[in-house]
């Protein structure tokens, strides 16, 4: 990973804020903003929830919502999370590409961490290449490992880079 502060964007004497905090955010936040594209080019946008595993985002959708169709045709996307306030906080931008995760294996390791996170009121089942529970239809699992994760520290003002290697 290369960290790098864009100083265009940041207080005179800001530092880069450290990946520990950043990782530390995108583990504990609550929910996380996901961006897609439609297939005629216009942006969608949608609150979701997601968790933080071995260096990557998941999240779950069902197949007939817009977010998913939108996968179907371009699988790059973005998930943000932060505070909304001006002068303090941490926003943190993840782009990367979505993929998704069908292996019976993870999608019981996910669960659990959905579960652990969320409550058991998340609480799914697998089924098949899918999560089940009682309240909804079948929802499909996505990771997204960053490829670029953008940091915006407000107070002291900074913008930190990640970039990820493939």
């Amino acid at each position: 990973m290369e960290t790098t502060l864009d100083a265009r964007f940041s207080a005179a004497d800001a530092a880069p804020t450290p990946w520990a905090q950043a990782r530390d955010q995108l583990e504990r936040a609550e929910t996380y903003w996901l961006s897609t594209v439609r297939a005629d080019g216009r942006p969608h946008v949608t609150t979701l929830l997601a968790v933080w595993q071995d260096d990557a985002l998941y999240f779950c959708t069902g197949a007939q919502e817009q977010k998913s169709r939108n996968l179907e045709s371009n699988r790059h996307c973005a998930l943000t999370t932060g505070a909304s306030a001006l002068h303090e906080g941490l926003d943190l931008v993840v782009e990367g590409v979505a993929e998704r995760v069908t292996d019976a294996g993870e999608l019981k390791r996910l669960a659990g961490a959905w579960e652990a996170k969320y409550g058991e009121e998340w609480h799914f089942e697998v089924g098949d290449g899918v999560f089940v529970n009682s309240v909804g239809g079948p929802a499909l699992v996505f990771e997204v490992s960053p490829e670029k994760i953008l940091g915006f520290r407000k107070g002291d003002y900074a913008q930190t880079r990640w970039r990820f290697r493939g």
